[in-house]
């Protein structure tokens, strides 16, 4: 009878920590989730219709900004003009954003949405899919068009994967 009620108020106290710990991802996982939206209202909006993504771009590309979205280069171009370079996470263990960047296929239809009073939309047409080293900076210089250049790891981490899409119309 007493191993019964230890056995039983172990089994209790195992239930509670396991418990507490889910809620902890669960309320992590939600607050994430709201700071994304209240990201989406405020900044600049990319989205790949094809590959279900869409992400809120901040400026830098620091830890803090990957940790809740794509990050824009410093001193590459504008939303619609030069070479308009983001990176993100491609991982299940920080923000999930380009998990999936691997399936995009050329002609596939990228956006850019401002954060101007109109919320001007800009199209790009992925012209581009290319694997590089994580050095090869060149990817970020400007090429004297209106693109935008996507980047993140491929999934082992070793080298990046870069998408390029042309500006057609916004």
């Amino acid at each position: 009878m007493q191993n019964k009620k230890l056995l039983f108020s172990v089994g209790i106290i195992f239930f509670a920590i396991g418990f507490a710990i889910l809620s902890v991802f669960i309320y992590k996982r939600i607050s994430r989730e709201l700071y994304k939206q209240k990201l989406l209202l405020e900044c600049i909006v990319f989205e790949i219709p094809s590959l279900d993504i869409k992400v809120p771009v901040m400026d830098g590309t620091d830890k803090k900004v990957f940790s809740a979205a794509a990050g824009h280069f410093e001193n590459t171009g504008a939303v619609g003009s030069g070479n308009y370079c983001i990176a993100g996470h491609n991982s299940t263990i920080y923000a999930e954003i380009f998990n999936d960047l691997d399936q995009i296929q050329i002609g596939d239809k990228m956006y850019l949405i401002d954060t101007d009073e109109n919320r001007t939309r800009y199209l790009y047409v992925v012209t581009e899919y290319k694997i590089i080293d994580p050095n090869d900076t060149w990817v970020l210089d400007d090429f004297g068009d209106n693109r935008l250049t996507v980047i993140s790891c491929t999934d082992d981490g070793a080298q990046r994967q870069v998408v390029v899409g042309i500006l057609k119309s916004f």
